[in-house]
């Protein structure tokens, strides 16, 4: 499907079209399109300014807010490539972050001033550090502050002028945790992120009336994506910062008169547990949809008794294309297990180990082809060439998404485990690998392996086996709020256990297929 505009062009034309409707509502703060393209621009010109370049990295490190939206846009404008992080993320990680991406802009809060520093000193480059708040910081050795006022009114002074900029420039990095550990950049350009919204926004039958209402992180594509789509298409997102406060959340479906909730399964089980759903006006909603874990098929069948006028979408997706499959309305109460077909202009497969196509029913890895697989990884061409493949003789590169499926006769698609050692827990995709590195750095641990424990409402509870040292007395609230400190908060394994030994394979390696069937 062909694009008319790059992405933050999508921005300034609705701006013309609609100046003076809400693109975007936080709290009391009702943000319209005219202004939300202003601000962006101005931001944009600013970032210019101060040096950033065409192609040049820039990190957004923020809880939910207008400023991640006007900065991720200011970016684009400037001829930049946007990476937004989880506000939770540990400056190690920022660390590496900001010294595999190369980035030299940081757009921060202040009560993330520590991390950023630590981080700097990591880094040790000088960075462009834009403060979200009233004051500019005091500046270090590798901090050169600014005040987000000074960015936001200090562009609209000049004539700004951006850079002309193609559909195959990257737009964003999208960092999501790898099997080594270390976390990997996703190269989405403006065609892979146009083209798959543009296909989710086609299934979901999005009109310029829709209201989104998105309590979910900018950090993880999920939830970014609700702002994208609904910049494309015209319409409203009224965002909020999490979703602890479920009762407030409904009371506002009914209040903003919001058609289009995303969910994940813990949000789920917190509308399912509300004290009695039929007090909240609902009438306005159109659709949910899940992608991430599955919801459990109770979980389904309630809502569908409780909300029958709502269709739900489930869906599949990887940050590596974005959205896959999406199992029709229709479908939910016969193959309420199923994630769906392939979605509009994206095609998929399930191959043997010699990217063989196997037969209905048999398991296989699910390979994907279309627009929507993205470029690869960032400074990493062997991972990429490890996942990014020639196959079934097409000339393009498939995604070889490392996820076991079998898919039934009529074409539809059922998730089966993951190849490799990830675990999916509140919609987050973790690595093993990266936890355990963590518990590592602890003085009493002789050995570590993480997995992940089967949980109907988050997916996988994390599982941390630990082996002490001789001697050693750690205990697991030890781990934990270590953990705590130097992990995001999804990140942290709810269950310590431990064990004289480690399950391991004959060649010495940790046997995690083992110890999964243990449980």
């Amino acid at each position: 499907m062909d694009c008319p505009f790059l992405l933050h062009e999508y921005l300034s034309f609705n701006a013309e079209r609609f100046p003076k409707k809400e693109a975007l509502i936080f709290n009391d703060n009702r943000i319209t399109y005219e202004t939300l393209n202003a601000l962006a621009s101005s931001f944009a010109a600013s970032l210019q300014k101060k040096g950033l370049n065409k192609y040049q990295r820039a990190v957004i490190f923020l809880d939910n807010s207008p400023e991640i939206v006007i900065a991720m846009f200011g970016i684009l404008k400037a001829g930049g490539v946007f990476i937004i992080l989880n506000s939770s993320v540990k400056h190690q990680k920022l660390a590496y972050i900001l010294n595999d991406s190369g980035s030299q802009f940081i757009i921060a809060s202040k009560n993330r001033e520590n991390i950023v520093k630590e981080a700097a000193d990591i880094v040790k480059k000088e960075l462009q550090v834009i403060w979200v708040g009233n004051e500019k910081r005091p500046e270090t050795d590798y901090c050169i502050s600014h005040s987000w006022e000074e960015f936001i009114t200090g562009g609209s002074k000049v004539t700004p002028r951006f850079p002309r900029m193609i559909s195959l420039d990257i737009a964003g990095l999208i960092y999501t945790s790898g099997s080594t550990g270390d976390p990997k950049g996703v190269i989405s350009t403006h065609q892979n992120i146009l083209n798959a919204a543009r296909s989710i926004i086609q299934y979901l039958k999005n009109r310029e009336n829709d209201i989104i209402l998105n309590a979910l992180p900018l950090s993880f594509d999920y939830g970014l994506y609700q702002v994208i789509m609904a910049v494309i298409f015209g319409g409203t997102v009224v965002l909020l910062q999490n979703f602890i406060f479920m009762n407030d959340i409904l009371q506002l479906i009914g209040k903003e008169k919001i058609t289009g909730f995303p969910i994940v399964p813990m949000m789920l089980a917190m509308i399912l547990n509300s004290s009695d759903l039929k007090k909240y006006d609902l009438s306005s909603l159109r659709y949910m949809t899940n992608t991430g874990a599955a919801l459990p098929v109770e979980h389904i069948k309630k809502l569908r008794s409780l909300l029958p006028h709502v269709e739900i979408f489930s869906m599949f997706g990887l940050t590596e294309c974005k959205r896959i499959s999406y199992l029709p309305p229709d479908e939910i109460d016969r193959r309420p297990g199923s994630v769906g077909k392939a979605m509009p202009n994206c095609e998929v497969y399930i191959l043997d180990e010699k990217e063989h196509p196997v037969k209905p029913g048999e398991p296989g890895e699910l390979v994907v082809r279309g627009s929507n697989v993205m470029n690869g990884y960032w400074n990493a061409p062997e991972l990429t060439d490890k996942v990014y493949r020639n196959a079934l003789g097409f000339h393009e590169k498939l995604l070889f998404t490392g996820d076991y499926f079998r898919m039934d006769d009529e074409g539809y698609l059922y998730f089966l485990g993951r190849k490799d050692d990830m675990i999916k827990s509140r919609g987050e995709r973790l690595s093993a690998k990266e936890i355990e590195n963590i518990i590592y750095q602890l003085e009493g641990i002789a050995e570590c392996a993480v997995i992940g424990v089967p949980d109907e409402v988050i997916g996988q509870k994390i599982k941390a086996v630990i082996v002490r040292k001789e001697n050693s007395v750690i205990s697991s609230n030890e781990i934990i709020e270590y953990c705590k400190k130097n992990l995001e908060p999804f990140a942290v394994p709810e269950i310590i256990q431990f064990q004289a030994s480690i399950p391991k394979t004959a060649h010495g390696k940790v046997d995690k297929l083992k110890m999964k069937n243990q449980e």
